[in-house]
């Protein structure tokens, strides 16, 4: 059984989390089969959005813990290198939600914790189930954090909530995630699926190059200085202003219409 479910539709790639026995743990397999397919996504031209979600009652509890106490029968050193290597693979997925040239919504439900929330932060827009539950959780296993979260939480609450989150692991809910700008819509749990789609569709219908511009000025931003940054919308502006898209949307606008930007 596949641990990632890759499913296309409507320019949409969907990525589902397929351990629900386990709370789509992450173990070996996930790690690989995840690392595999944003790939996927990520390079298919036809894919405009991707929607990261888990199967069953959670989204992502972290990794597997029964894993790691296998491991405890290594050395310390071959625990160590272990380790490394483990999250070397694990780091790749987060590297190419961030770095894809489109959008990437996560739909979270029920335990969203340890790497789920790593991989919950590297998406650019979160939808959350109204029974969705977050936690860090690091700490309470004596680690560190993974998947950029000591980069990614920082940049979306603030350092001191930032602490607070990851130093002490405390679990907290979806309203409270919203409050935090972790999330940026609560949702029913019913309705999750359908407000994912949605979403996810208004954006596959949307100016690709524009939106994936967009996207990494405002990636980039954070750590630029302002004269820089001012350069780089103008270039982005400029070489959106020569594509077809722009044509069309201007002409859309004139014509009071909807646009139909470039989709096959």
């Amino acid at each position: 059984m596949s641990t990632v479910i890759y499913e296309f539709s409507e320019h949409v790639a969907t990525l589902t989390l397929n351990r629900p026995g386990s709370l789509n743990a992450l173990n070996l397999a996930m790690i690989d089969e995840l690392r595999a397919l944003s790939a996927r996504a990520a390079f298919d031209p036809e894919v405009r959005v991707v929607i990261l979600r888990g199967a069953g009652d959670h989204f992502m509890a972290g990794g597997d813990l029964k894993w790691f106490r296998d491991q405890l029968a290594l050395s310390p050193h071959e625990r160590q290198r272990c380790f490394e290597e483990l999250i070397a693979v694990a780091h790749a997925s987060i590297l190419t939600l961030k770095g894809m040239g489109k959008p990437a919504i996560a739909a979270v439900h029920g335990a969203v914790a340890g790497f789920g929330m790593s991989l919950m932060m590297a998406c650019d827009l979160v939808l959350a189930a109204d029974n969705a539950y977050f936690t860090l959780a690091y700490s309470n296993i004596a680690l560190s954090p993974d998947g950029g979260a000591t980069w990614s939480l920082p940049r979306q609450v603030g350092l001191k909530q930032a602490m607070e989150i990851a130093l002490l692991g405390d679990r907290f809910d979806a309203t409270r995630a919203r409050e935090l700008g972790l999330v940026n819509r609560v949702v029913p749990w019913a309705q999750l699926s359908v407000e994912a789609a949605m979403l996810a569709q208004r954006l596959a219908m949307g100016p690709a190059a524009a939106l994936a511009r967009t996207k990494a000025l405002l990636n980039q931003s954070l750590g630029t200085a302002l004269e820089a940054q001012l350069q780089a919308e103008q270039r982005a502006f400029a070489a959106c202003g020569a594509d077809p898209d722009f044509n069309e949307g201007l002409a859309a606008f004139f014509e009071r219409r909807k646009a139909s930007y470039g989709l096959g």
